[in-house]
């Protein structure tokens, strides 16, 4: 199956002030765009085979600053938890609120006011991954990068998933502004590449098939390696 980058926006003036944006139109900060433009130098050496962010406007704001040209599918299943009345407060003054303690420790119980349940937030955002990565996969073929762009725990809420990990532990999990986190799925399972990463991706670039007259040297360097590997995780 391919492989998903998962993009958290830059930084915003909600982010930066304390308060929970939850769906308003904030727009990414000064901080935020030197985030996003950073992130781009980062992005623009991998071949993405496809570009799909949350309607929301910091992830587009984000992903205008990364990767110009580039012009993104929008999905709605990406878009941030719906927090209802929550929306737009202090997260000081929530956190003294009878939910909060439900958010951050039996998270699949939350239900916000007027907003949405935690819990079918993590179930469409899964949905709306899995879907388009059978698609990046079924048109582009199983060595495919693609990236989607969202919020913080709506990344976290997807990583919990592809580790197995029941929605109650996703607060575990740390997603910070323009943070890319790595999943591949694979017919069996998905397996967590890298997670909250700020650091080169190149890596990322699948490897070119040896040439046929240097395969026995390859598979001998191939045996090695994993064998030191082996051995340095004792």
């Amino acid at each position: 199956m391919a492989t998903v980058l998962l993009l958290r926006h830059g930084r915003t003036t909600a982010n930066a002030a304390g308060g929970l944006a939850g769906r308003q139109p904030v727009e990414l900060d000064d901080t935020g765009r030197d985030q996003a433009a950073k992130l781009g130098a980062r992005l623009r050496a991998l071949p993405l085979a496809a570009v799909v962010t949350s309607p929301l406007i910091r992830c587009r704001q984000t992903l205008e600053l990364a990767l110009p040209d580039i012009v993104p599918v929008v999905d709605d299943g990406l878009i941030e938890c719906g927090y209802g009345d929550w929306e737009g407060q202090p997260l000081k003054k929530l956190a003294k609120d009878p939910l909060w303690p439900v958010v951050q420790q039996h998270p699949s119980a939350a239900v916000f006011p007027n907003g949405e349940a935690m819990a079918a937030m993590s179930a469409r955002a899964v949905a709306a991954i899995r879907h388009w990565d059978r698609t990046v996969t079924a048109e582009h073929g199983p060595e495919a990068l693609w990236v989607a762009c969202s919020h913080g725990d709506v990344i976290k809420a997807i990583v919990a998933d592809a580790m197995g990990l029941h929605l109650d532990q996703f607060q575990r999990i740390v997603a910070d502004p323009a943070s890319v986190s790595v999943i591949r799925y694979t017919p069996t399972r998905p397996f967590l590449v890298r997670l909250n990463d700020t650091a080169d991706l190149a890596t990322l670039v699948p490897a070119k098939p040896a040439r046929r007259r240097h395969a026995g040297r390859a598979a001998a360097s191939s045996d090695a390696a994993v064998g030191g590997g082996a051995g340095a995780g004792m």
